[in-house]
């Protein structure tokens, strides 16, 4: 990892707020292709995910997702539960940045996003009593569009058009019918 890249990790857990988050841009835009430094941050960002600061939680997560297609010793296999558990997080700004950015992860490999596959159906299936969870079912619903777009495999598509069938409520299941016209 240069210099640069190491200072703004750094920044994007200090400094100002305008720093802070040209920081989290910058390594958002650099880890949205494949690097080769992914190792040198892996245990720090899996640290953070249980972070006191709920901005550090959500950072850490986005930025493992983002990782996860430079994890050739495919450590996301292992680490996924640590990293699915900030999507529950009790600050839901939080929780909901996190979910929205699980899918980069199922596009690292095919176990990879049949692991994924696997969580975001059964949250969707088994999530009713959770806060917002027709927010969450939305975000879950994208994310395998996502998915499907970077992958084009079919399954992921049924799947979700299966879930969406299975919602009782019409104005809900519109709604996620729309993400995939």
């Amino acid at each position: 990892m240069d210099s640069q890249m190491r200072l703004a990790f750094e920044k994007s857990k200090s400094g100002d707020k305008d720093e802070r988050f040209e920081a989290y841009q910058t390594i958002l835009k650099e880890t949205d292709q494949k690097v080769d430094w992914t190792y040198e941050v892996w245990d720090q960002l899996l640290e953070d995910l249980t972070h006191s600061d709920n901005h550090q939680r959500s950072r850490a997560a986005q930025y493992l997702a983002n990782l996860a297609k430079s994890d050739p010793e495919m450590r996301m296999m292992e680490d996924f539960p640590r990293l699915w558990e900030v999507t529950k997080d009790e600050k839901f700004v939080t929780a909901r940045h996190s979910l929205q950015s699980i899918w980069k992860v199922g596009i690292a490999g095919t176990p990879q996003k049949e692991m994924v596959m696997e969580y975001m159906t059964d949250r969707f299936k088994n999530g009713t009593h959770e806060k917002n969870y027709t927010l969450i079912r939305n975000d879950i619903i994208q994310n395998m569009r996502n998915i499907y777009d970077h992958v084009n495999d079919e399954a992921v598509k049924q799947t979700a058009l299966n879930l969406i069938d299975t919602v009782e409520d019409t104005k809900y299941q519109k709604k996620y019918k729309a993400i995939w016209k």
